[in-house]
C-alpha cells in the first residue's frame, strides 16, 4: 500500500463518486478539506493513515476526517461509494479515522444516496444525507486499528509482514534480515505500537482475515492460509479481537454483499475521478 508518510497531494474534488477499483488498486497518500465516508459494496478497501490501518469490507463504513492523510488499497474486485461532507455536517462524526459497523439502514439510505445522481442539495438527498449521519452517530466504531510505526527499523519489519502476514519468521529472523536486533524491535513494539510483536502480527493477520471471510472464504481456508496452526487458535483469536466467531462474521459479512445495488455513477463524475478515492 502507498505509504501515507510520503508527500501526500491536496485534493479539492469533493462531488460523490461510485467506481469501480481492480483488484490491487493502490491510491497514493492524499488530503482534502472536507470528511469523506467510503463504501465498498462489493470487495474490501484497506486504508492507511499515519496513525493506522483500517479494512473496511462490505458490513462497514470508513470515515476520513478532514485533512487527514490517507491511501487505499483494493482487495477483491472492489465497488466503492465515496460521499464528501462539508466540515458543517461532520460535528457528531469522530475526530479520528474510524471504521464503523454499517446497518442495514445506514447501508440502503447510503447506497440510494449514491445510485440517483440528484444534486446533493436536493430535498431528497437532504433526507437520505440525515437518515446517513444519523445511523452513522449511533454506530459501533470497529475497534481493529493497527498502528503504523514511524521508526525506519521497524517499518521495515511491519512492512515485510504487510507483504506476507503468514510468514512465521520470529523477531529476531525478521530483525535479522533488516538488520535491527531482537531486543530493539522488541523495545520499539512497546513504544511505539504500544504491544508486542505477536500481538501485532496477529491483528494484521484478523484484519486480513476480515478481508477474506467477507469475500466468502472458509473459516479453515482463512485459518491455514494467514499462518494460523489450526482453525481452533483462528476461532479464539478472532472472537476475542472481534467480539464474534469467524463463522458469524462471515455470514453476517456475505448477507450485507447480498444487499448490494447496482449504481451508477453520476454524469461526467466517476471516470476522471477513480483514481483519488
Amino acid at each position: 500500500m502507498s505509504d501515507p508518510s510520503g508527500e501526500p497531494s491536496f485534493c479539492t474534488d469533493d462531488g460523490p463518486l461510485s467506481a469501480p477499483l481492480a483488484h490491487g488498486a493502490d491510491v497514493a497518500a492524499h488530503f482534502h478539506d472536507y470528511g469523506q465516508l467510503r463504501y465498498a459494496a462489493r470487495g474490501a478497501l484497506v486504508t492507511a493513515t499515519q496513525v493506522g490501518t483500517w479494512v473496511a469490507p462490505a458490513s462497514r463504513i470508513m470515515w476520513v476526517p478532514p485533512f487527514a492523510v490517507h491511501s487505499s488499497k483494493a482487495y477483491g474486485e472492489t465497488d466503492i461509494r465515496v460521499l464528501s461532507l462539508p466540515v458543517t455536517l461532520t460535528g457528531q462524526l469522530p475526530t479520528e479515522p474510524s471504521v464503523l459497523v454499517a446497518s442495514a439502514l445506514l447501508r440502503e439510505a447510503y447506497l440510494a444516496l449514491m445510485s440517483e445522481g440528484e444534486p446533493l442539495e436536493s430535498p431528497r438527498a437532504r433526507l437520505l444525507i440525515d437518515v446517513v449521519l444519523a445511523e452513522l452517530a449511533r454506530a459501533a466504531q470497529e475497534p481493529l486499528r493497527l498502528p503504523e510505526p514511524s521508526d525506519r527499523r521497524l517499518k521495515a519489519v511491519t512492512d515485510l509482514l504487510h507483504v506476507d502476514p503468514a510468514s512465521p519468521a520470529t523477531l529476531a529472523e525478521l530483525g535479522h534480515r533488516t538488520g535491527a536486533s531482537e531486543r530493539t524491535l522488541s523495545r520499539l513494539f512497546g513504544s511505539e505500537l504500544s504491544m508486542s510483536f505477536h500481538q501485532w502480527r496477529t491483528l494484521l493477520r484478523i484484519q486480513r482475515a476480515l478481508i477474506e471471510l467477507s469475500d466468502g472464504a472458509s473459516v479453515t481456508d482463512t485459518a491455514i492460509r494467514l499462518g494460523w496452526s489450526n482453525p481452533s487458535s483462528f476461532i479464539d483469536a478472532f472472537t476475542v479481537l472481534v467480539g464474534q466467531t469467524p463463522g458469524r462474521y462471515r455470514s453476517s459479512a456475505r448477507s450485507s454483499r447480498s444487499t448490494h445495488v447496482e449504481c451508477v455513477a453520476a454524469p461526467g463524475r466517476g471516470a476522471e475521478r477513480g483514481s483519488r478515492p
